[in-house]
């Protein structure tokens, strides 16, 4: 009967023991909005997995009312959501490197430079 008592209490304190060292280490998930748990990953944060390359688009500064868009050699206009950058270009050729948004026809600029004429 001690020798029960014995493997029993053992038994507990190891279990104990588990359960602090489980508890030490930390939580390896965490819950995404949803409530789901997800693994964390310590390599690098994480990126959206279908954001667009930036691309590079040439044609001309122009300007529509208060706005300044891109107009290309094929006559295509695009919307410049950097309005500041853009406009020290009006009416000049340039080079815009950013990515493009097809649905709404906007750059998202990430620069802009002048094109050796």
């Amino acid at each position: 009967m001690s020798s029960i008592k014995r493997e029993l209490v053992l038994s507990f304190f190891l279990g104990g023991l588990v359960v602090v060292g489980a508890l030490a280490w930390g939580n390896p998930y965490t819950a995404d909005a949803s409530g789901v748990a997800i693994a964390q990953t310590q390599d690098k944060p994480a990126q959206p997995q279908d954001q667009p390359k930036a691309a590079t688009f040439t044609g001309t500064i122009v300007q529509d009312g208060d706005q300044f868009l891109l107009k290309d050699t094929a006559g295509q206009t695009y919307r410049l959501d950097d309005q500041d950058s853009a406009k020290p270009f009006a009416g000049k050729t340039v080079k815009v490197i950013g990515q493009l948004d097809e649905d709404a026809k906007l750059i998202h600029v990430v620069s802009i430079e002048p094109l050796a004429a």
